[in-house]
């Protein structure tokens, strides 16, 4: 993978957390956390459509290498609301 194709993929990997922390309406943090929260969301976006049997929706393929960008904003959603919870749960906090 080349430097260019790492960079898009990080940008819609931010994009994505972005728009998952929105959906949850709780910020975890900035622009590399969104990246991150992005990357996680993919892969439990992409783990809980294969134990529902539901299938792959928009995936963008960058230099041969898929990502899910539905599956990243649901999986990103639904990180974002369980760390929103477990914050809330260990500090005591309404955080949400």
């Amino acid at each position: 993978m080349t430097i260019i194709g790492f960079l898009v993929l990080l940008l819609i990997a931010a994009i994505c957390g972005g728009i998952g922390q929105s959906l949850a309406g709780y910020n975890l943090g900035g622009c590399l956390v969104s990246t991150v929260v992005g990357f996680i969301g993919a892969y439990i976006g992409l783990w809980m459509a294969a134990k529902m049997g539901w299938p792959h929706l928009f995936e963008i393929s960058i230099e041969g290498k898929p990502f899910p960008v539905i599956w990243a904003v649901i999986g990103a959603t639904a990180f974002t609301l369980i760390m929103a919870l477990l914050r809330k749960l260990f500090t005591g906090r309404n955080n949400l």
